[in-house]
Parts: C-alpha cells; structure tokens; sequence
C-alpha cells in the first residue's frame, strides 16, 4: 500500500469541501474550521481530529500511517496486578517486561510466517 503524505491528506481535504464553506465542513466532521484549515495545509492534526478526518474522507487511516490494510490486529494484552503488599515494586516492573517482550516476541514470529 502506497503511503499518502500528510499534505496529500490536505488536498484530498480540499478537493471533497470543493466550493463549501470550511466552517460548515468542519462542523460536518466534528472538528473547528481553524483545525481544518492547518489540516488542509499540512499539518499534523491530533489522534481524535485524524480519526474524524479519515472517516468523513472514508480513507483507511493505514494509508497515511504506512500500515499494510492486511496486517493483522496487534493482540491486546495488558498488564494488570493486585496491589498488593508481598509484591514488590521492582518484582511488578519485572513481570511487565517479561509479559511485554513476550508480546513483541509472539508479533515478530507472526510476521515471519
């Protein structure tokens, strides 16, 4: 999958708004027209504006992150202890490190397949 820059985004932005105000885009999409003109321009827009963005252009947001469609959802896995006063702290780190890099472990022997 070709990666498409942030200022492909901006005139992909720009040439769906086509001859409409960018105040009544912006409120079509849920972000401010201020947002949507550095967007339009550019610029880096934050997590949440992105998502809206690649929604109302209806674009796999993939495409502009460089991650292959086909990929594989990455397992979630998270690391969660009883506070507890027998485990200590440092053994707590430990375990969340191992855990982690069993995850990294278990993603790198999938793409190898």
């Amino acid at each position: 999958m070709a990666k498409i820059s942030l200022q492909a985004l901006g005139r992909k932005l720009v040439e769906k708004r086509g001859d409409r105000g960018i105040r009544e885009v912006a409120a079509e999409i849920g972000i401010s027209p201020a947002t949507l003109s550095r967007v339009e321009r550019g610029y880096l827009p934050d997590i949440e504006t992105f998502g809206k963005i690649c929604r109302w252009l209806n674009i796999d947001p993939g495409a502009i992150l460089g991650v292959p469609a086909s990929a594989p959802p990455a397992p979630k896995i998270s690391v969660h202890f009883r506070k507890d006063q027998v485990l200590a702290p440092r053994t707590a780190q430990a375990l969340a490190q191992m855990i982690l890099a069993a995850q990294r472990a278990l993603m790198a022997s999938s793409e190898n397949e």
